[in-house]
């Protein structure tokens, strides 16, 4: 299947041939959809915590952060063109004449183009169009009076204005304050100066980003960061990575036999979000807290988010010191019945963790081995909220070929749907994942794990896309917060729905939790 210039081309991306076979084998057959034997709910799968249990989650993280390193990880590569999707369609389609007119009123919800332009001087980055407009002889105000919305929406997008349909979304203006706007980067910025700061008054931030992108981030980073050091008193560490040529996956046409570039190359595609388990794996922190990079408020909503963000780090070390005291235990010359059982105990009913079937029944050593396995893993805690809407991906009970149960954050696209069952358990769900995890990589002994060996290889994605006209199938690795965490130690904690403000769309930047208290 492969010439030696095609084995030199896949070696050359640091990818051994095992790994090849084994992505083309998963085109062949799919990747086997997740088998759900319950929603995770409060009570089942889920903590829900009390006031005074919150407080002392909190006072214990706001502790034992001044000894620890801490790094928030955001994932920022992903383009905004798909916030400025609707914006292309009615631009495509728009003429300023009566035709033209019925299609901008066609729709007047919240989504639509309509509510967009009326509303354009509330959001954060109405100034810099006016300014890009000026620049090039128009005047913002005059072309909406003239109807002339395509081209109001021609400087937000295209390269001779703010060129925003080609920027990052971390590099876009979300929020607008008396002093000025912030890109979605800063207010990452300001969460990990608040709440991710040590002792020594440092607090570290990283950003994983395009190639293309990274003059723009450092550029930015460069030009903000005395003032924001300057106003909360800290020394703020960026660093950047890209996803790594190693994790790219390649690409099958229909038959699926490998996909080749016209020059004869194959040709591969970036393995998706999953792939930064490895640069997760190259941090060296304590505590790493990991948050999407749309997902944030302006400061007047702030403190909600942040108490629980303490609220998820305190609880997982509150467990880590446990966990470590259960592992150094089990690692002693000599442990008693009642050593073993206790631990299990802790193991299944505050960890959650399902224990083999005849557990109990098996000598004390094989008890000691099995419970040392399932203790000296990663620990994820992750915020789950209430699902308000229609119930989709989330936190579920998920039952491994072995047969054991164990916490799983399952995307809808892993579930059989078509199976009766499966889809009632779903309709049952009751929280989702917003993308809140706060996680521990190191050992008992301050060693990091490999996260690579915590990896469930068997859940994927495949998709058909398009290169040269010609339909291909592309596959993207396991999720980071799905199959790349599969086998960690896994913590379901209800945060409230305030925490979760995403900027899916431009008009998101329009709701009341992303404009300023007085609404301008």
């Amino acid at each position: 299947m492969f010439s030696q210039k095609d084995i030199g081309q896949i070696t050359g991306k640091g990818i051994g041939p095992g790994t090849i076979k084994k992505q083309i084998s998963h085109f062949v057959s799919g990747f086997p959809c997740t088998r759900l034997a319950r929603p995770a709910t409060a009570g089942d799968g889920i903590f829900r915590f009390t006031q005074d249990e919150i407080a002392g989650h909190v006072s214990l993280f706001e502790r034992k952060i001044q000894e620890m390193i801490v790094i928030k990880f955001v994932p920022a590569s992903g383009a905004a063109s798909r916030m400025f999707r609707h914006l292309f369609e009615f631009r495509e389609r728009y003429k300023a004449n009566e035709d033209g007119l019925r299609l901008f009123y066609k729709a007047l919800d919240f989504n639509s183009v309509h509510y967009f332009i009326h509303n354009l001087e509330q959001i954060a980055f109405y100034r810099d169009l006016c300014d890009v407009a000026i620049k090039n002889g128009h005047d913002v105000h005059r072309l909406l009076e003239e109807r002339e919305y395509g081209v109001v929406i021609g400087y937000l997008l295209d390269e001779q204005g703010l060129n925003y349909s080609n920027l990052p979304k971390a590099l876009l203006k979300f929020h607008q304050y008396p002093e000025g706007s912030r890109t979605a980067a800063e207010e990452h910025l300001v969460e990990a100066a608040t709440y991710a700061r040590d002792g020594s008054g440092t607090a570290r931030i990283h950003f994983t980003i395009s190639p293309e992108h990274r003059e723009k981030f450092t550029t930015l980073i460069e030009l903000v960061r005395p003032a924001y050091e300057l106003r909360y008193g800290t020394r703020l560490e960026v660093s950047y990575s890209v996803q790594k040529p190693s994790t790219d996956t390649i690409a099958v046409d229909e038959s699926n036999l490998p996909f080749r570039n016209p020059d004869g190359s194959l040709l591969f595609r970036p393995g998706g979000h999953g792939s930064l388990i490895g640069n997760l794996n190259d941090l060296d922190a304590d505590l790493v807290f990991v948050k999407n990079i749309d997902n944030i408020v302006p400061d007047h909503l702030k403190e909600i988010t942040f108490r629980n963000k303490k609220l998820l780090g305190g609880c997982l070390l509150a467990l880590k010191d446990q966990i470590n005291d259960c592992l150094r235990e089990l690692k002693q010359q000599v442990i008693t019945t009642a050593q073993i059982s206790r631990i299990a105990s802790f193991a299944n009913t505050r960890l959650l963790i399902d224990l083999p079937p005849g557990f109990r029944e098996q000598p004390a050593g094989d008890q000691v081995r099995i419970l040392f396995n399932l203790l000296n893993r990663p620990i994820r805690v992750c915020g789950m909220v209430k699902n308000e809407g229609e119930p989709g991906g989330g936190p579920f009970w998920v039952e491994g070929d072995d047969g054991q149960l164990s916490l799983q954050i399952v995307e809808s696209s892993q579930i059989n749907l078509n199976d009766p069952a499966q889809k009632k358990i779903v309709s049952e769900s009751t929280h989702f994942n917003p993308v809140d995890l706060v996680c521990s990589i190191k050992d008992d002994e301050g060693r990091p794990f490999d996260l690579t060996d915590f990896v469930d290889e068997n859940t994927g994605f495949i998709s058909l896309k398009s290169s040269g006209g010609k339909t291909l199938k592309a596959q993207e690795l396991p999720g980071l917060w799905n199959g790349a965490m599969a086998k960690w130690i896994t913590i379901f904690v209800e945060v409230p729905i305030i925490t979760f403000n995403p900027v899916k769309t431009v008009n998101d930047l329009l709701r009341k939790e992303h404009l300023p208290p007085d609404g301008h």
